[in-house]
């Protein structure tokens, strides 16, 4: 168990509930989402940008390291622009300090074009190649292989304040879906093979995070202003805060409903 870390054993409870249309870009906060099994919330991660020839293939969509893509962890302006995704139109739209800056259709080979054309002309310095508007089909560019959601505990948010001298952190640097309030800090890390459940939906906890750098980069300001891995490795001896887990069985989830460790059945 993490050093000072009680049992996650208490029912906690959904705080905030978000998922990420394009690899990198805004966070849009949900209400109520269907979990169905072995998916990802729905569209999180459903683009990406590449950032130089990256081999993806559409066709054959297979999973490509985060490196190729742009990113928070490189390219922090990224933080800078208010995206929205519409699911029903496919439309993309980015304002920058308030104002319309880009939109288009992500299904269309125009509306891609207009998207690359921005990045193309505002983002030169960190372009490796030129940008490139990916999917496929119900692929996820998330950072592992697996499609996950990604919890993060609030109390562990709250830790890590502390361990920064009481510096307010912002629980979006850890770009999660589930916010998680109720379980004592660090406690999610011993969650690993456990199942969570969350109404009819269950979620089998499968991996533990990493975090990297782009945790140092504030999503208001867009500004890279603390250096949260290297804290975390300092205190804990580890990097982790957050958790991935599979969604094994279906069910709506939403902000406010409670999360249980299911206990195993005796046999």
């Amino acid at each position: 168990m993490t050093p000072n870390a009680k049992p996650a054993s208490q029912t906690a409870e959904i705080a905030g509930l978000y998922r990420y249309p394009i690899k990198g870009l805004t966070p849009e906060s949900l209400t109520r989402v269907p979990l169905r099994r072995g998916e990802t919330l729905p569209a999180d991660r459903r683009y990406a940008i590449e950032n130089g020839p990256s081999g993806f293939d559409p066709e054959a969509p297979e999973w490509k390291p985060k490196i190729l893509f742009l990113m928070l962890a490189r390219n922090e302006r990224l933080a800078s622009l208010d995206s929205r995704f519409e699911d029903a139109t496919n439309r993309l739209t980015i304002r920058k300090d308030g104002q319309i800056v880009v939109s288009g259709d992500l299904e269309t080979a125009a509306g891609r074009a207009a998207i690359e054309s921005y990045f193309t002309e505002n983002f030169q310095p960190e372009l490796k190649g030129p940008p490139k508007v990916l999917s496929g089909r119900d692929h996820s560019f998330s950072d592992v292989a697996r499609k996950v959601v990604s919890i993060i505990n609030l109390n562990s948010v709250r830790a890590i304040e502390t361990m920064l001298g009481g510096t307010a952190v912002h629980p979006l640097r850890f770009r999660g879906n589930l916010y998680v309030k109720g379980w004592p800090a660090w406690s999610e890390l011993d969650l690993v093979g456990q199942t969570l459940a969350i109404g009819e939906a269950r979620l089998k906890v499968v991996k533990r995070i990493v975090r990297c750098p782009a945790t140092n980069v504030d999503p208001v300001t867009a500004k890279r202003d603390l250096e949260i891995p290297p804290t975390l490795s300092r205190h804990l001896g580890h990097m982790d805060c957050g958790i991935y887990a599979e969604v094994i069985a279906d069910g709506e989830i939403g902000v406010g409903d409670a999360v249980a460790v299911e206990q195993p059945k005796l046999v």
